[in-house]
């Protein structure tokens, strides 16, 4: 490895969306193309990272915009990679508004450089006055708000293919979509001779909260006031109507939200419907799934017979089972709530899922049973560690069954059928969401993995 490379493998590990804390293997840079030349100076690199013997996958793909300087301001300290051959500091350049700057101009210019296509979308207007700043909320990508008026998504790991997350939101802009961040434009480039999405461009939602934190505000005030009476089990859909302004009217508007946007994507990308034998796939699929991960984690085993006998109930639904395009990933954590109403955000899907299959087409209730458990995951994660989480646990599951039935109200207005209907579907789709939670708990937040469990136990 040359210096660049060194100092790539000891960085990298240390960032949020790199997942694991080391570097087993080879790093090199496979892809290098100057976008601004000078002191700073501005260069993309794609960076093969490929795991130690004895592992078979093949390496794994990263971008990096890496900025150069000949002295690094104190205000970059905290983005330094290393030093190449020449003597120049090397740094995450997304922190340097200076040279963000370049990439905003190159999506309004839609210049091309080397292997970089940069595509504006059509009759859109780019601020190019604007100053960047990184947002530090992100996990798996990194996301740079120009003002007031554009959020641009870089894409850390890459994957070969058509990326959902432009190809949706382009198609529901067409369509007219209030409900969604209309694209602005896009970085693209090809890997093994396919197209590669690099970055997206989108109106920025100025003013905006995320549902995660507007759900955790009603949480904490339902706690506060539970814990402050004589007995914490005297909560109840009451208080859980006092609290925090009571998060019901916000789950019934983005419930009829969610459901518009399902309509669109119906109408984007067509709707198909599953015969027998493939409804009986989609459910040996989940359990298969449960079998991995029952013997990865014991303690799921104990719940296993449970939700595999919900599986086999999907297996023999005789009536017609919709699929379509839909998020994917759809939990509090993709919605804000604007001045006008809900937004659905980062319709990649789930990044750890193939992109080949993150276009598939599935029940649009798997969105609606992955928002059900982000709310049941809200009220619970607020309990880890609580000193009276056992007396507000009722609490917290009054809170979660009328904010869930909030949310149905609202997607069955617009849509015309309460998801509820759908009982046994909706059901094992929550079931197969909670068992991947397991996983993902038992993998990187192991205190968390109580969650899911006790979901599983209750539904």
């Amino acid at each position: 490895m040359n210096l660049l490379e060194h100092a790539l493998a000891t960085w990298m590990p240390a960032q949020r969306w790199f997942p694991g804390d080391r570097i087993g293997g080879d790093v090199t840079v496979i892809a290098d193309t100057l976008l601004a030349a000078g002191d700073p100076e501005l260069r993309h690199l794609i960076v093969s990272v490929r795991a130690g013997a004895p592992a078979p996958a093949p390496p794994a793909r990263y971008q990096v915009l890496a900025g150069f300087r000949r002295q690094v301001p104190p205000e970059l300290a905290h983005a330094l990679i290393g030093t190449d051959q020449r003597g120049k500091m090397i740094y995450d350049g997304l922190h340097d508004s200076e040279l963000t700057t370049v990439l905003l101009r190159a999506i309004a210019g839609e210049r091309a450089d080397g292997p970089l296509a940069f595509a504006r979308e059509p009759d859109v207007a780019i601020d190019l006055t604007a100053r960047s700043l990184v947002l530090s909320v992100e996990q798996s990508n990194t996301s740079l708000v120009f003002g007031d008026s554009a959020i641009l998504k870089v894409f850390r790991r890459l994957f070969a293919g058509p990326n959902p997350d432009l190809e949706i939101t382009s198609a529901l802009a067409r369509l007219g979509s209030s409900d969604i961040a209309r694209p602005l434009g896009s970085v693209s480039s090809r890997l093994d001779g396919e197209p590669v999405l690099l970055a997206v461009l989108s109106e920025f939602q100025r003013g905006a909260c995320d549902g995660w934190q507007l759900a955790l505000t009603s949480l904490r005030d339902l706690y506060a006031r539970a814990t402050n009476r004589a007995g914490a089990s005297a909560g109840g859909e009451s208080a859980a109507a006092e609290a925090g302004g009571d998060f019901a009217g916000e789950a019934h508007r983005l419930g009829a939200a969610t459901a518009r946007v399902h309509a669109d994507l119906a109408q984007a990308f067509g709707t198909q419907t599953l015969n027998p034998e493939e409804l009986a796939g989609l459910a040996g699929q989940m359990t298969l799934k449960l079998k991995e991960a029952s013997a990865e984690v014991s303690a799921l085993a104990t719940f296993a017979d449970k939700v595999a006998t919900a599986y086999a109930a999907l297996a023999e639904i005789t009536g017609p089972v919709t699929v379509q395009r839909v998020h994917g990933d759809y939990h509090l954590g993709q919605v804000l709530r604007t001045q006008s109403g809900w937004v659905l955000l980062d319709f990649e899907g789930e990044p750890l899922v193939p992109l080949d299959r993150r276009r598939d087409l599935a029940p649009a209730l798997r969105d609606v049973a992955g928002l059900l458990r982000s709310f049941d995951y809200a009220a619970r994660h607020l309990l880890v560690g609580h000193p009276d989480a056992a007396r507000l646990s009722g609490t917290a599951l009054e809170w979660v069954a009328r904010n869930s039935a909030a949310f149905c109200e609202g997607y069955a207005e617009e849509h015309g059928s309460d998801p509820r209907d759908q009982a046994i579907l909706l059901r094992a789709l929550m079931l197969d969401k909670a068992v991947y939670e397991v996983m993902y708990e038992a993998r990187h937040r192991p205190s968390w993995q109580d969650i899911p469990l006790d979901a599983i136990a209750g539904l």
